[in-house]
């Protein structure tokens, strides 16, 4: 990656070649029919990341070795707020390139990277993350997924479940329980794992929204490379809280940049077209909605700036991810006022579809990487420094606590 600092001639000029690739490829996504497993939405995604690499612009700061383009991170700003007046192409590509690619890159042995790093910028292979299990949601470190070492290969058994896409996926980023006589934090291991193995079987959960996006995973006696370990072995706790960090971050502040708006927009340009726009509440309403989008726009722009000035992501990244889920819940209460009645009694087709998906799909919101009580923890504990919740399995193995199908024991 370029550490220079640009001119304002070579600022410009890639600007141009941003909005001319944009111009050309960033037209929306078109579906025709509903799309509820979501697999004509990641091949258009696919489709337009391809183009980008092939146009040397994907992967921005990302060494050209491995299939970046090479260049600085002030490059991926402008590209960010040039991407921002434009519709986001890449929708389902969130974990792939925001959580999965950013620890292979920084965990992955030289060997891992070379063999990766360069399909998944160009969304050739798209990822996935296994991290929660029926027994262990908000406490994932009480999972019970195991992995034990025969010869050359790991042996994993287990269960996963919310994996979003794990369906359309080539590969998933997995952390398992390597040793079960430590306390839970201390035994677990990340692992690469290949999703088309026969011995991965995956079934969908049936949404409210009719979506069918997230699954249950299921490992029976898949065997995977021992090289397949990525970072240290009993180190996956370390690495799993990396990766939500960067997962925090990519949910809070999104594939664009500058200040954005879009769900205040969407609903005022509604009320406008209604009429009901002269309501003065709901105007107060919408206003208000508008500078909480403002508001999150602009916390995005200093998180994205501390990791352009070299930062991890730490646990600031939970106030973009809480703030996220808040506004959300403010649009779906929006949507009722705005839309009506069109919102929540609808045939497929109907004008109201849209936004009675975006009401009913509104709630994962406050769950999806992270529950927004975690989120509240995380900020209280390691934002404002407030004492932590006592835990009362501290300094306990892990095989003697009552967690998942250990209850029965």
């Amino acid at each position: 990656m370029r550490t220079d600092t640009l001119s304002n001639e070579e600022r410009e000029e890639f600007k141009l070649r941003c909005r001319t690739f944009l111009d050309e490829h960033a037209t929306g996504i078109h579906i025709t029919a509903p799309d509820p497993r979501d697999k004509e939405t990641i091949a258009l995604n696919k489709a337009f990341q391809g183009k980008l690499a092939e146009a040397g612009l994907a992967g921005l700061t990302y060494p050209k070795e491995y299939g970046g383009a090479g260049l600085t991170k002030e490059h991926e700003t402008i590209w960010r707020e040039v991407y921002s007046n434009y519709p986001d192409m890449t929708t389902q590509l969130t974990i792939s390139h925001g959580m999965c690619l950013p620890m292979l890159n920084e965990f992955g042995s030289e060997e891992q990277k070379e063999k990766y790093l360069a399909d998944n910028i160009s969304a050739e292979t798209v990822w996935c993350q296994m991290f929660s299990e029926p027994g262990a949601g908000s406490d994932v470190a009480s999972l019970q997924t195991k992995a034990e070492l025969d010869g050359d290969e790991w042996i994993i058994n287990g269960q996963k479940v919310w994996t979003t896409l794990a369906h359309v996926c080539d590969y998933g980023v997995l952390i398992a329980r390597t040793n079960p006589e430590v306390i839970k934090h201390a035994g677990i291991s990340m692992f690469i794992v290949d999703m088309r193995d026969p011995a991965v079987e995956i079934r969908p959960i049936h949404q409210i929204d009719g979506g069918m996006h997230f699954n249950e995973v299921f490992f029976t006696d898949i065997r995977i490379p021992k090289d397949n370990l990525l970072g240290p072995l009993h180190e996956g706790w370390r690495l799993a809280t990396s990766m939500l960090m960067y997962e925090r971050v990519a949910i809070g502040t999104g594939s664009t940049g500058g200040i954005t708006t879009p769900h205040a927009k969407r609903l005022i340009e509604y009320a406008q077209k209604s009429g009901t726009i002269s309501n003065p509440v709901l105007r107060q309403k919408l206003m208000k909605l508008y500078c909480e989008e403002t508001a999150k726009s602009l916390v995005s722009m200093r998180t994205r700036a501390e990791l352009k000035a070299g930062k991890a992501p730490g646990p600031g990244g939970s106030l973009g991810k809480l703030h996220g889920s808040k506004i959300l819940r403010d649009v779906r209460s929006l949507i009722n006022d705005v839309v009506g009645m069109e919102a929540d009694a609808w045939a497929e087709g109907d004008r109201g579809q849209w936004w009675g998906r975006l009401a009913l799909g509104s709630f994962q919101a406050g769950i999806a990487g992270g529950t927004d009580e975690i989120q509240k923890n995380i900020i209280g504990d390691r934002v404002l420094g407030l004492p932590r919740e006592p835990s009362v399995d501290k300094g306990v193995p892990f095989k003697d606590l009552l967690v998942g199908t250990q209850k029965d024991s």
